[in-house]
């Protein structure tokens, strides 16, 4: 699938913040600790979702989409039917390890695929599991899984990220006692995870804190409905889109927790907008407001913008910065440390126009302001840097071909024809 997009339109009006992949995909992963039928509501329809429902519908997981909202329920699990092709295009598959050592003591799990960002080590995966009585070892194209004898335990994780953190907090929910994860990810789909297994009856300390205490227990049977939050990378996407087409847009329910520092950095830079009175997803324990992006005029800040864990600027917002650089007068630096390639996928940047100088595989200076030009562009194999093509060519007078979306379709929902409703010319082309 190909996008055409003709640049230089403002946007206007507002859109709505749609729920997290992330959120989803973690929620769904720990839906099979439940033997009970499990309703998560508002799931975005991306194809990251539809490849893990392809997974678990081929291993023997009961599947019912009605509209969104997607009903759940382990039936008799059998791993030697599951859809490796499937399985091979979603990183998160490594997620079902958590749920899956509760219902075999060993078995094989595809090798994940996802997004191409270099090096991404399952090391701390292995090394927190471990410690709860769990061996993994790392063949060609699969992980071999042993879970004879498994335990509660204090785990100290070998990097805060956000996968392990989930992985691992699941794995901990179904064991009795009492286990403490220290050092792991307060993010934000960490903490949808953590509040879907309260609602099955498994208390957890310090959720949004990086020490979280999982009381385990053995058997988890309870009909439970979850609403997903909303997707703090998705407002980031539209706030941006806003940015570099220089309009007036509103941005509806946005997850402010995991945006402030996002917004503080912008408002620094001289961007300005109106942020609505706090109020609760429907979760009930989410904040979200509503942001109204102004036209700026933009300076590039003089301190380098970097990525956090969280409570520091989301990996995932990161790339988004590269293209609203392009719009800000002065020299901005990038520093994405977190990956070898995604640094290198930002100089696609300059086929729009852009002056990028990459200095390293983690560092890149952007000059701007640039008045961007159309082109043709292959998406690079990564959601965030794909998307943040698909803003600057929205921003590029012009008729640019945006070609082989599936990694933007990965992590957002009917995309252009949401542009569209804001103003944006795209067609969506099929080879």
């Amino acid at each position: 699938m190909n996008f055409q997009i003709e640049g230089g339109y403002k946007l206007k009006g507002s859109i709505v913040t749609k729920t997290s992949k992330n959120g989803a995909m973690g929620v769904i992963c720990a839906s099979l600790l439940n033997k009970g039928k499990t309703t998560i509501k508002n799931v975005p329809k991306i194809e990251e979702v539809f490849r893990m429902v392809e997974v678990l519908s081929s291993i023997g997981v009961s599947i019912v989409w009605n509209n969104n909202d997607l009903e759940i329920k382990p039936e008799k699990i059998d791993l030697k039917k599951i859809n490796k092709e499937s399985a091979e295009k979603t990183r998160s598959i490594i997620m079902l390890i958590g749920p899956l050592i509760h219902h075999f003591k060993t078995f094989s799990l595809p090798q994940p695929g996802g997004c191409n960002l270099g090096s991404r080590t399952i090391k701390p995966h292995l090394f927190a599991l471990e410690k709860l009585g769990v061996e993994i070892k790392t063949k060609a194209k699969s992980y071999a899984v042993k879970a004879a004898k498994l335990q509660p335990n204090e785990i100290i994780l070998y990097e805060s990220g956000d996968t392990v953190t989930e992985n691992t907090v699941i794995a901990a929910a179904g064991i009795p006692g009492k286990t403490t994860i220290k050092y792991a990810s307060a993010n934000y789909m960490g903490q949808e995870v953590c509040f879907y297994l309260e609602k099955c009856g498994v208390k957890i300390d310090g959720i949004g804190s990086t020490t979280l205490t999982v009381h385990g227990v053995k058997n988890i049977n309870k009909d439970v409905t979850y609403y997903l939050s909303e997707d703090p990378i998705e407002s980031m996407f539209f706030i941006s889109s806003a940015v570099v087409t220089n309009s007036r847009l509103t941005v509806k329910r946005c997850p402010m927790d995991f945006l402030e520092l996002e917004m503080l950095k912008l408002e620094k830079m001289g961007l300005k907008y109106k942020k609505s009175k706090l109020y609760k997803s429907l979760n009930g324990l989410t904040n979200l407001s509503d942001l109204t992006i102004f036209p700026s005029k933009l300076k590039a800040l003089e301190e380098k913008i970097e990525c956090r864990p969280y409570p520091g600027l989301n990996m995932d917002n990161l790339p988004f910065f590269a293209i609203i650089a392009t719009q800000a007068e002065g020299t901005t630096l990038i520093h994405d440390w977190a990956y070898e390639k995604r640094a290198i996928y930002y100089k696609d940047l300059d086929k729009l126009g852009a002056n990028t100088n990459l200095v390293d595989i983690h560092r890149l200076y952007i000059t701007g302001k640039t008045k961007l030009k159309s082109a043709e562009v292959i998406c690079p194999p990564a959601l965030r840097p794909a998307a943040i093509l698909l803003i600057g060519m929205l921003g590029a007078k012009g008729v640019s071909m945006l070609r082989n979306v599936y990694s933007i379709n990965r992590g957002y929902e009917e995309i252009a024809e949401r542009l569209n409703t804001l103003g944006a010319k795209i067609k969506i082309l099929k080879d």
